[in-house]
């Protein structure tokens, strides 16, 4: 078994694409009035579980992927979005909400996910994401200006996203397509789905305005104590003619899926602040049987972490 860093395929204008990451980093900390020591750029505010990953008959049939074949144990970051760290959990701006797991594959290594609430995202490349961050921030075009010449990230802006009453209450969306190989060399795209076993469980408005500003981030470890909080993750497959390179292209949702695994949170991490602080997802750590897409946005990711990380450390 090899793990594969998908970052080194890079195209070969790597030297645009990290003054464009070093933009976005710097453009995130002007929005949060950082940076702030210690914190990650954006999705700041974060709290950690552990559990398992068992796989079905399913998944082992649609790639050779080590952790599709046998139970791995997880850590699971859950986290509010900006890069403000004492952000209330119930503010508008927190959303989209984000999901990363970090898998621990059996013959060593690890592979990432990461993901958020939202099915879709809100621009097709980092420029455009740069963008959008410069129109929030009041440089350059408005963000009216930049909405109107976005369709997808007036949609983004637009969509209701409403506050779980738990981290364990929400779906979460993998943002970019994947390409799964199985056995028999037979290859399929598919975006990542995790739907919570109990359901959705949504707070209105004012509910949310009521709680405390920490109230999902002390309601997770509270739920473990008390049991299990299982997830169902789901791979939606691409059909011919789907947007494969393309994160704000969400795809129909009759498109059929495929259920791979039930992720099971076990206990909380109880030294959570500290250990999140030296996690780095990268969801270009990709084991024999996973490749990436061509998605721009998720090429430019490993660099955005490094340069945070970098930064945060």
């Amino acid at each position: 078994m090899t793990c594969v860093l998908a970052a080194f395929v890079l195209p070969a204008n790597a030297e645009q694409t990290t003054s464009v990451a070093e933009q976005t980093i710097a453009s995130l900390n002007r929005l949060s009035g950082g940076p702030h020591s210690g914190s990650r750029a954006n999705h700041a505010k974060g709290v950690l579980a552990v559990g398992s990953f068992t796989p079905t008959d399913e998944a082992a049939a649609i790639s050779i992927a080590p952790h599709f074949k046998e139970s791995v144990p997880v850590i699971v970051r859950f986290s509010t979005g900006t890069g403000l760290p004492v952000i209330a959990d119930g503010n508008p701006n927190s959303r989209p909400y984000g999901m990363a797991i970090r898998f621990t594959l059996p013959q060593g290594g690890v592979t990432d996910f990461v993901g958020i609430s939202y099915d879709g995202f809100p621009v097709s490349t980092p420029e455009d994401f740069l963008g959008l961050l410069n129109a929030l921030e009041g440089a350059g075009q408005s963000i009216d200006t930049f909405l109107a010449s976005h369709p997808a990230a007036l949609a983004f802006a637009q969509t209701p996203k409403p506050a779980p009453a738990s981290f364990g209450s929400q779906s979460y969306f993998g943002v970019h397509a994947f390409e799964f190989i199985n056995a028999d060399g037979i290859r399929h795209f598919g975006r990542y789905r995790i739907l919570p076993l109990s359901g959705n469980d949504f707070l209105s408005e004012t509910e949310a305005a009521k709680r405390p500003n920490d109230y999902l981030m002390d309601e997770l470890p509270l739920r473990l104590e008390q049991g299990e909080v299982k997830f169902k993750i789901v791979l939606q497959l691409a059909e011919k003619g789907d947007a494969i390179n393309d994160a704000s292209i969400a795809w129909p949702k009759e498109r059929a899926v495929v259920e791979l695994v039930t992720l099971t949170l076990s206990k909380p991490v109880t030294n959570s602040k500290h250990q999140e602080k030296t996690l780095a997802f990268n969801p270009l750590i990709l084991p024999d049987g996973i490749a990436p897409s061509n998605d721009p946005v998720l090429l430019v990711r490993p660099i955005v972490y490094a340069i945070s990380v970098g930064r945060r450390n």
